[in-house]
């Protein structure tokens, strides 16, 4: 960047859970999550027959560009097809880095840095709060998934900025 500044960093991505999910099998579906930028992947264990599956997984992402909206996408495991979409979202994570890399001062753990509201262009259940949690800024967000009849899935995002050497 002409600034000085680097863009690249790290996206921490804590998927905590699904809600409500949508039933993809006979009774129930294998739901987890893929979370995507440009063409970096990663993805959560499958959890079995569960439509509000827990998985309290730690997913990471190296970040070039962060203007560029993460995508989330939900799939139902399927031994001997190709596995089910049951929905996803973008995630538009310019106002946790602009958080990131601002000066914190004095702010305290649980000190709230910013509000982003749920909008035509997000896919917010609720306000989500950008804070220091742990010396630490985070996002915290329940998003509700498109392309399907039901669904959402809880977050915890945190941008770690790219050390200069």
């Amino acid at each position: 960047m002409r600034d000085g500044r680097t863009r690249e960093g790290l996206l921490k991505v804590l998927v905590i859970r699904g809600r409500n999910l949508s039933i993809r099998d006979l009774r129930s579906s294998d739901p987890y999550v893929v979370v995507s930028w440009r063409n970096k992947r990663v993805k959560t264990k499958v959890i079995k027959k569960n439509v509000n599956p827990e998985w309290n997984e730690d997913l990471t992402l190296c970040v070039h560009d962060p203007s560029i909206n993460i995508k989330l996408e939900v799939f139902d495991k399927d031994t001997f097809t190709p596995d089910d979409p049951m929905g996803n979202v973008e995630i538009d994570i310019q106002p946790l880095v602009e958080a990131g890399r601002a000066d914190l001062g004095t702010l305290l753990d649980n000190d709230i840095i910013r509000i982003v509201s749920p909008d035509s262009t997000n896919c917010l259940v609720g306000e989500s709060k950008i804070y220091i949690y742990n010396e630490k800024v985070v996002q915290d967000m329940i998003l509700r998934l498109r392309d399907v009849e039901c669904g959402e899935v809880e977050l915890r995002l945190e941008w770690v900025n790219a050390r200069r050497n």
